[in-house]
């Protein structure tokens, strides 16, 4: 018979211990995520997803992270842990940025915890086929209720990328851009992007 659950964890008072318990006991090659009180456990991604969430965080990084030969004004992170709502939902988007004047100061302390509990202003997900309908679905409202204004879908099979924008409480699909051809996209529609460049 197995252990009967531990007592509830202070740091997740809200989520059951067996699911806490998982979500600690993740292997490090994986990406633990809760999202409504229920553990999702994932391989990390496989080289095409990777690369393409990789090339993007290189083209924005210049121009809005370091502000070279761009606007400036952002703070973007690959795979943070974000910790949101009061449960709390626990999700590893891609890509996510804050602008810098929301981003908490003391997040890069040796102290600060290794998760962010401040939504972010834009998230990118690249899409896989097993974990598709999760992102579209429970993901998406939980950016929502965060009002993360912001959300790209990226493609690599599909070679698209899905731009979506909050509006009136809503995600509305601001546009679909397909093939390798430059693109201006929001946020970041500051500069063009190559969408060849992120499936190559």
């Amino acid at each position: 018979m197995p252990d009967p659950p531990g007592p509830l964890d202070p740091r997740f008072p809200n989520l059951r211990p067996e699911v806490v318990e998982g979500y600690l006991r993740a292997p490090a090659n994986s990406r633990a995520e809760i999202v409504d009180g229920e553990l999702s456990v994932q391989p990390r991604p496989r080289p095409g997803h990777a690369r393409a969430a990789g090339k993007l965080n290189a083209t924005l990084d210049g121009p809005f992270d370091r502000g070279g030969d761009g606007p400036g004004g952002w703070i973007l992170l690959v795979e943070p842990e974000l910790h949101l709502g009061p449960k709390p939902d626990i999700l590893v988007p891609d890509l996510a940025g804050w602008h810098r004047d929301r981003f908490p100061t003391d997040a890069f302390a040796d102290d600060a915890p290794a998760h962010l509990s401040i939504a972010p202003d834009w998230v990118c997900k690249v899409l896989s086929r097993r974990t598709e309908a999760r992102d579209r679905g429970e993901k998406m409202r939980v950016y929502r209720r965060e009002q993360v204004a912001h959300v790209w879908l990226l493609d690599p099979a599909l070679k698209t990328l899905e731009v979506f924008h909050l509006s009136q409480g809503l995600y509305a699909l601001v546009d679909t851009y397909e093939g390798d051809g430059d693109v201006r996209a929001e946020p970041f529609d500051a500069i063009a992007l190559t969408l060849g460049a992120l499936w190559s």
